[in-house]
């Protein structure tokens, strides 16, 4: 079959509804009427497409609506948006995959469809793209720019990326910003306010229990011993003299990477029971891709050069069967990883 060339008028929409929906019930905490943004949104991106001539023949929106706090399929219905139920769970969107296939249909069926808009924004949906794009098929992509995987706009490029903050109103964009601020300054001051509590009041010595001569205890009444966790060894020296000089850390982005780094270091402590010196670099690189999807995969693996040039890590080689590999290893002595690290020097 041949390509439809990109300068076809009609464009299909595919909405992955769950990812705007839970960007904006967690990001700007819980806000009321989330289904109504979500319409808005879709409503004036299909206003856009036909200011710049496209004609949005087909319209899909994806979620497991049952799960939603309410449902806004009739509303949808009303817009000319069909939606597809797909049954999700709490650890994965299932819409990618029906999307996926939706998208392909299209692509193969209807060849007068030049034009493919993604309102998505994972990583997932990389690979579609590029098969889009390779049947000589325009692809966009909307979404809120904090939830959009930096590897896929990469991939799809800055001018075929639509803001969904743009697509809201002005109004709505600074209410749902007025209650994320309130919401996560109560929610600091609240902590703050546990933090700074007063520490527990000494007794007077006429208030004090008096000792009691030790005695022999029933067996019956004898309490058992409490289980404790076993202590963890004290923590090996570093060779600091091996680390670059020590530096600040200049960008948020190198200290949420240090800070999600030491979180694996104590969750594979709390596994091992034992203290632990190295990180294997390529499966923490895989997990620093969910950690920090907004950036690019060249910006993740830049943010472990800004640490290591700052003294705050090295990567050394290690030789292994089939294939040698590379770990991470955390300057302790140094002020970031003091101020970060959650457990006990």
């Amino acid at each position: 079959m041949t390509p439809k060339p990109t300068t076809s008028s009609y464009a299909a929409i595919f909405i992955d509804f769950e990812n705007i929906y839970y960007f904006l019930k967690n990001h700007f905490q819980d806000p009321p009427e989330i289904n109504d943004y979500v319409l808005d949104i879709v409503r004036t991106l299909r206003a856009q497409l036909q200011a710049k001539g496209l004609d949005s023949l087909i319209s899909y929106a994806y979620a497991d609506f049952e799960r939603l706090a309410t449902a806004p399929q009739g509303a949808l219905y009303l817009m000319g948006v069909s939606t597809r139920n797909v049954l999700g769970t709490d650890h994965k969107n299932a819409a990618d995959m029906q999307l996926c296939i939706d998208a392909l249909e299209v692509m193969y069926t209807r060849p007068d469809i030049g034009t493919f808009v993604l309102v998505a924004g994972d990583r997932d949906y990389i690979p579609l793209l590029q098969h889009l794009r390779r049947q000589a098929r325009q692809v966009l992509v909307a979404g809120f720019r904090e939830s959009v995987s930096g590897d896929l706009l990469q991939n799809i490029g800055a001018e075929n990326f639509l803001n969904a903050r743009d697509l809201l109103a002005p109004e709505s964009v600074t209410q749902l910003e007025t209650r994320r601020a309130d919401r996560l300054r109560r929610a600091d001051d609240a902590r703050r306010l546990r933090d700074s509590a007063a520490p527990p009041v000494e007794l007077a010595d006429a208030d004090r229990p008096k000792p009691t001569v030790p005695g022999p205890v029933p067996e019956a009444v004898r309490p058992s011993a409490p289980v404790l966790p076993r202590p963890l060894p004290a923590r090996l020296p570093d060779d600091v003299s091996e680390f670059a000089s020590i530096q600040p850390l200049g960008t948020s982005s190198s200290v949420r990477t240090l800070a999600f780094m030491l979180r694996e270091f104590q969750k594979l402590e709390a596994k091992q029971q034992r203290r632990v010196r190295e990180l294997w670099l390529g499966p923490f690189m895989r997990l620093l891709a969910d950690e920090l999807p907004e950036l690019p995969d060249y910006e993740r693996r830049d943010q472990l050069n800004k640490l290591r040039d700052a003294g705050a890590i090295r990567i050394e080689k290690r030789e292994g069967e089939p294939h040698p590999f590379s770990v991470i290893v955390v300057n302790y002595n140094h002020p970031d990883v003091q101020a970060l690290h959650p457990g006990e020097e």
